[in-house]
């Protein structure tokens, strides 16, 4: 069987440890190849790896990292095909899902490609009698990536394009449910002319992740996941006096105003639903219906989704499996909690008849109106195709229970009110907020993150932010002495 190698100092690792994990292709049920899990001491290997490369990375030219980052554009934009195809055989998205998640992480390959104007700092001059003070932006070092299973492309783009253009070595550790895409992007980089050593993949479980969090010489971890293992990367890496970034879980709201168009509403219910299996944590899995609009959206929603083909990514479906069996029977299991808790299953995706083996991990798109707030169904992160629909009676109730929730990564709003939309972006405490937008997913010069549980530490992902998290600031306070200097004074200068 084909065993998906780690990737140190340019070529592939075996390492010491002999344990590994079975790869599924989900839209077959099948175990396509097995991933090696990396030991403590590999995850060191490819550490001594990454610290070796960085004096002479964080000294090469930026005009060399540069041009590093165009070819490597250039590459990933050719060969994007099959990347895509190695998405959809290892996560189970459909093949457009796949190329659109490619696309967006080629935002932030071409933001990284601008670094010379990012890493500008900024000069006084003469701020006292012949001193000059400025700022440089210098690399942190070593720096971890730990990344989930639903975008084993994008989410990688997001962090080490930026990282290793501002002068990092990286340790990527992506999910073992879908590895091969990050060493077939490190081999890329390597193409593109990327010295041995500056980018490197170890696969693992949490002993990987331990591992990167308890090692001396790792300076920074970026982490993308749930919220509980989100806030333990956070406090573990912190206490070991580490900058980290950990973006969390979401319980994502769109409100629906009596004056949206409602085929818009509809449109976007089920694209920001249901693409990509529901599997991404800027879905929207909760529609939040000012009445009297609920019954009419319902049936609309409804509607679209007898529309929606489901199988095998490859074949021109609308939505693949989910990533295991294990996954899709928990997601399957909130179906019967939202019976037992009165909710009404306008659409049950059990049993859907799919275009592919019935041995994959299906789930049809689902529907469940009437969705008690106490219920697990609404309070839950479910990460699956299963979209809810919460009843209320206004704007301010609705925005109440979006600011209730204890995520706070994405919301939308639908309405044709343009002060009702500004009110709803003032007041609502989320980080990312679409009006008429249904995921507002930041293009790749802004930042991506959320507020309250969805986001630990300070900085978001990519844009000027992620920058500002992969360097360090250093102020320089300068006097050259003047030809016609008279003498030594070691005073203090005087305004």
């Amino acid at each position: 069987m084909d065993t998906v190698e780690h990737w140190v100092s340019g070529a592939g690792f075996i390492g010491e440890s002999e344990r590994t994990a079975p790869v599924y292709n989900p839209a077959e049920g099948v175990v396509a190849r097995e991933v090696r899990l990396a030991s403590a001491a590999d995850v060191a290997a490819a550490v001594a790896a990454a610290r070796a490369a960085f004096p002479a990375w964080a000294d090469t030219s930026l005009a060399k990292r540069q041009q590093i980052m165009f070819a490597f554009r250039e590459l990933l934009s050719a060969r994007r095909q099959e990347v895509a195809e190695i998405l959809t055989a290892e996560h189970g998205k459909v093949l457009s899902d796949a190329l659109g998640e490619v696309a967006r992480g080629l935002e932030i390959v071409e933001l990284a490609t601008s670094v010379p104007q990012l890493l500008k700092g900024e000069y006084s001059q003469n701020v006292s009698n012949g001193v000059d003070v400025y700022s440089v932006r210098e690399p942190l070092g070593v720096v971890g990536v730990i990344t989930p299973f639903n975008f084993p492309a994008m989410v990688p783009l997001w962090f080490f394009p930026l990282a290793i253009a501002a002068g990092n070595t990286v340790v990527l550790k992506p999910s073992e449910k879908d590895p091969s895409a990050s060493v077939w992007m490190a081999r890329l980089m390597q193409e593109a002319g990327l010295p041995d050593g500056v980018l490197n993949v170890v696969h693992g479980d949490k002993v990987a992740v331990d591992a990167l969090l308890d090692h001396p010489d790792v300076a920074s971890i970026s982490f993308v996941g749930s919220t509980p293992i989100a806030r333990y990367v956070y406090e573990t890496g912190t206490s070991r006096g580490k900058r980290v970034q950990a973006l969390g879980g979401a319980k994502n709201h769109m409100l629906v105003l009596p004056d949206a168009d409602l085929d818009l509403v509809a449109d976007s219910a089920v694209n920001a639903g249901f693409g990509s299996a529901g599997e991404r944590c800027m879905a929207i899995s909760v529609v939040v219906a000012v009445e009297p609009v609920a019954d009419e959206l319902v049936a609309k929603i409804s509607e679209r989704m007898s529309r929606l083909t489901v199988g095998d990514g490859r074949r021109g479906c609308d939505m693949g499996p989910l990533i295991t069996r294990e996954h899709r029977d928990k997601v399957a299991g909130y179906l019967d909690i939202a019976a037992e808790d009165g909710a009404e299953l306008v659409v049950d995706g059990r049993g859907i008849r799919v275009d592919g083996s019935s041995d994959g991990f299906w789930l049809g798109p689902t529907l469940v109106d009437r969705v008690p707030t106490s219920s697990r169904v609404y309070s839950d992160e479910i990460f699956g195709p299963v979209l809810s629909v919460v009843r209320v009676h206004s704007f301010e109730e609705g925005v109440a229970l979006i600011n209730s929730s204890p995520y706070g990564n994405g919301t939308a709003i639908f309405t044709n009110d343009g002060g009702a939309a500004r009110t709803f972006q003032r007041e609502v405490q989320v980080g990312m907020i679409g009006i008429n937008v249904p995921i507002p997913v930041p293009v790749g010069y802004y930042s991506f993150g959320g507020w309250k549980a969805s986001l630990f530490g300070d900085t978001k992902a990519y844009g000027t932010e992620g920058i500002t998290f992969f360097t360090r600031a250093k102020a320089v306070t300068s006097r050259w002495l003047d030809p016609a200097h008279g003498g030594i004074n070691l005073g203090f200068p005087q305004n």
